[in-house]
């Protein structure tokens, strides 16, 4: 009876699963669209009220997309169907274009933006970039979200391992609110938002740190947070 009912969870859960892939695919495709219609709206529009209607429409549909993409990614990891794809990739490049987004996600907030990349970081390395990015944009958009004034630091630091392979160390430091002791152990559980009398109007899955966590697992590297509340927080992962 008990193998029985394993086995039926394990079905339910495969058939959530797919299901969420599926809906999270087919909402991607008309959003896509909607989007990119956007964007020639804006661009063709010379009326200054109707450019703000535009681009207000433009970033809840961006923010929607993000919902979306979380959901996609984490139903992808729960099934398994996630893959690491590694290659050849510029760092110093991929930095320089995540410094455009992190801007871009400041806006108007009395932030600054600090970066710390070490000197004696390689022009190319090996690697999956778009997980990396993935993993860097959750916790800077996390960081820049939670932060009100102060600055927000990304630091990379690299560590060698042996003639071949080398450690990237990623650490994400902002002056936010910071987080309660009590709550550090529910961070990276999933559809999880800590502190919610605080951040209820924060918008979010509550996924991106879980999809985080799994992402630099599955790239054989570990990740961690340490903070202090009312002061704020030190995101860093490591991955070889």
């Amino acid at each position: 009876v008990l193998k029985e009912a394993l086995a039926q969870a394990e079905q339910a859960n495969r058939a959530k699963s797919d299901f969420l892939a599926r809906m999270s695919h087919e909402l991607r495709t008309p959003l896509n669209a909607i989007i990119g219609y956007l964007y020639l709206l804006k661009k063709n529009s010379s009326d200054e009220k109707e450019q703000d209607y535009i681009h207000k429409i433009y970033l809840s549909a961006e923010n929607l997309l993000g919902l979306i993409n979380d959901i996609l990614d984490f139903s992808k990891i729960e099934s398994g169907k996630l893959e690491i794809l590694e290659e050849e990739y510029e760092p110093m490049s991929m930095f320089h274009d995540l410094s455009m987004i992190f801007l871009n996600r400041i806006g108007d907030k009395d932030i600054e933006l600090l970066y710390d990349i070490s000197p004696s970081m390689l022009t190319r390395l090996w690697g999956d970039d778009q997980r990396i990015r993935q993993v860097v944009i959750n916790l800077m958009t996390n960081a820049i979200k939670y932060t009100q004034s102060g600055y927000v630091r990304l630091r990379v630091e690299t560590e060698t391992i042996s003639d071949e392979a080398i450690n990237l160390k990623f650490s994400v430091e902002d002056t936010g609110q910071g987080i309660r002791q009590e709550d550090i152990g529910k961070l990276f559980n999933s559809f999880q938002q800590v502190d919610t009398k605080k951040n209820y109007k924060k918008e979010g899955t509550g996924l991106g740190l879980a999809i985080s966590k799994q992402l630099v697992e599955l790239m054989h590297g570990t990740i961690g947070v340490e903070s202090t509340y009312g002061k704020g927080s030190v995101f860093f992962f490591t991955i070889p």
